[in-house]
């Protein structure tokens, strides 16, 4: 819930914005989750001689065992010999046996990036001459499958406990010191912490196996817990967890002296709790900002501290409401019209610091404009946004609601202390009962009381339409605020704009450097067809590499593109050769998947030279597709 949007606040605003568009304009290069920008041989070469090393260059530094990097033979053999090596800054290399055979060979990677996500892929390069393989690189992905799957669960899990247990601690503290006694909020503040305590252990289980194997069944390997434990990753959730030990100190204290403390007594123990809570708080969102997004980069000094307090002010503002939510539907004590307000303006402080550490953090990770609807981060941000817009605008009408309610409170004030002269009365009742030697009974009368006293709290708390409105809309933001909390999740662990835009012209200026190579030889053929499926985002350009392009075996490159030159990932390429003058064909080639916008396929016999009509359908969608071709000279 947010305060009144003041003039001065409106020219913050519009200030922040024109930030980001200068940011967004004018950005130097950063990297985050590590993409290949570089290998020796090149992606598709043929080489006349067998090298006798194997050498990939990231984005960044990665980390790698001693199965990171492979060379297969076309039978799918192993030819790389010992363990890759750090070449220089982030190159990696492996070696080859000697005198390797001609034909197709196959490089798979899988490695972990500094921002702790784990990277895969894979290409050919061929030796003479190409040759039919029985190596599949279609399903070179990291971090997929079920342990993929529990990772991400483990990670949605793992942010919201943190929501809640310092968005609810932070209001109690800051809003409503009462509610310290209230079990609901109790449960509600100790749930967060269960949460993400549990979620911090399968995190760390899950670690070794979402890195390297991807299997369920190596999820409790100690040897590769160990391992786990040596990395950055690994030394952030042990941290984590040391300290919500400390938290749940916190939360004793909390929920145990500060509550039986009367009110002119807290004080001193407020400042404590809350200079406590901080420095714990703090440090428990460190652990995601050492060993993400935030850790490596440009400006990593500057990034790792503003990470923290976006995160605070997440939870902050989300944990907060999610307390307030707690208190309006669950809480037999009734919240005050003060408390409530003061959550709106720390709520409000909140959505300020989450405007400007969201500004920075949008610029190291885009660093462009093109990026917001080119790449999938991109595309997620702005998804994410538009969420927080959204419950900015509940927000404030709930604020609405927030300056009305008190008003029936104040009306109801004498039904109510007419009825707890009635409950004295009963009171009183009920000690006779058991003074006169009737215990059974005056038990049963006390619970009776109290079922009616709960009874009356509740129609009193629903009765009042100012509250009721607010509860609602309190509601709907908690609502909205889940479906931002799992786009959060997701964002963190998707590859940066910056990055994925710097990989994709890595892989366009290799495939060039690949292109010209062959071509300069005269062997290659390269075909260029423009496309249009006629769906939305069904224009592109379709580009077939194909080598030798004579009689035989021949290798097969696809390449789509979006009419701005970047890479096209569509659902689905199909090629078919046609030599119409001898009635063959259509021959059919269904390529391999092998990174974005890229396609290959090997060992395509053509029986025969001629001028072979070659087909291309590309399907942008469900339903639209489309088929261009154009003749070439083979043989």
């Amino acid at each position: 819930m947010t305060q009144t949007i003041t003039p001065r606040v409106r020219n913050l605003v519009l200030l922040l914005i024109a930030a980001t568009a200068l940011l967004l304009a004018g950005a130097a290069p950063a990297s985050a989750h590590a993409a290949l920008t570089g290998s020796d041989p090149q992606q598709g070469v043929v080489v006349d001689k067998a090298p006798t090393q194997v050498s990939l260059t990231f984005s960044e530094k990665v980390a790698m065992s001693d199965d990171s990097l492979r060379v297969l033979d076309p039978k799918g053999k192993r030819v790389d010999t010992g363990k890759p090596s750090d070449v220089s800054g982030s190159t990696y290399s492996v070696q080859l046996h000697s005198g390797l055979p001609d034909g197709t060979y196959t490089v798979t990677y899988q490695v972990v990036s500094e921002d702790s996500h784990p990277v895969a892929g894979a290409y050919t390069f061929s030796v003479g001459a190409p040759s039919k393989t029985t190596v599949s690189v279609s399903g070179q992905t990291a971090g997929g499958g079920v342990v993929g799957w529990l990772y991400g669960f483990g990670r949605y899990v793992s942010y919201a406990g943190f929501i809640v247990l310092v968005g609810g601690a932070a209001f109690v503290l800051a809003c409503w010191q009462r509610g310290s006694g209230v079990r609901p909020v109790q449960r509600l503040v100790v749930s967060g912490w269960l949460a993400l305590t549990a979620a911090t252990l399968l995190l760390l289980l899950l670690r070794g196996s979402y890195t390297s194997t991807g299997k369920l069944a190596d999820v409790f390997d100690l040897s590769l817990l160990g391992q786990v434990l040596q990395t950055k990753t690994g030394a952030s959730l042990v941290s984590r967890l040391l300290l919500l030990a400390a938290a749940a100190l916190f939360i004793a204290v909390l929920f145990g002296a500060y509550d039986k403390r009367e009110d002119d007594e807290k004080r001193d123990l407020t400042f404590g709790l809350a200079i406590g809570g901080t420095v714990v708080a703090a440090g428990i969102a460190a652990s995601w900002a050492m060993a993400e997004h935030a850790s490596t980069g440009l400006q990593t000094a500057i990034a790792m501290p503003v990470d923290v307090v976006h995160l605070l002010a997440v939870a902050a503002w989300l944990g907060g409401l999610a307390a307030l939510l707690v208190a309006l539907y669950r809480s037999d004590t009734p919240i005050e019209r003060a408390a409530v307000q003061r959550f709106s303006r720390l709520a409000f402080g909140s959505v300020l610091a989450l405007v400007a550490t969201g500004v920075y953090q949008s610029w190291r990770q885009l660093g462009s404009w093109s990026a917001f609807t080119d790449t999938t981060y991109g595309q997620l941000l702005f998804v994410k946004i538009g969420l927080v817009v959204l419950l900015v605008g509940i927000a404030w009408i709930s604020r609405r609601w927030t300056t009305r309610i008190g008003d029936a409170t104040a009306t109801a004030e004498a039904p109510a202390a007419e009825e707890e002269r009635a409950e004295e009365r009963e009171k009183e009742h009920v000690t006779a009962s058991a003074t006169a030697g009737d215990a059974k009974r005056a038990a049963q009368l006390a619970r009776q009381r109290a079922a009616v006293d709960t009874a009356r709290q509740k129609r009193q708390r629903d009765a009042d339409p100012d509250r009721f409105g607010l509860r609602r809309s309190v509601l709907a933001e908690t609502g909205v605020a889940v479906v931002l909390l799992a786009v959060t999740t997701v964002l963190t662990q998707t590859e940066p704009g910056r990055t994925e835009e710097a990989a994709k012209a890595a892989t366009s200026s290799s495939s060039s450097s690949s292109s010209s190579d062959t071509s300069s030889s005269g062997a290659a053929l390269t075909l260029d067809m423009s496309f249009d499926t006629g769906g939305e985002d069904g224009k592109g350009l379709v580009r077939i590499d194909l080598d030798p392009a004579r009689v035989g075996a021949n290798e097969m490159h696809v390449y789509v593109e979006r009419p701005n030159g970047r890479a096209f990932d569509v659902p689905e390429v199909k090629v078919s050769f046609t030599l119409e003058a001898k009635g063959i064909g259509p021959l059919p080639v269904v390529p391999d998947h092998i990174t974005t916008g890229h396609w290959s396929a090997a060992g395509i016999q053509l029986p025969m030279a001629g001028d072979w009509k070659i087909a291309v359908t590309v399907r942008t969608s469900d339903i639209d597709q489309t088929t261009v071709s154009k003749n070439a000279q083979i043989g």
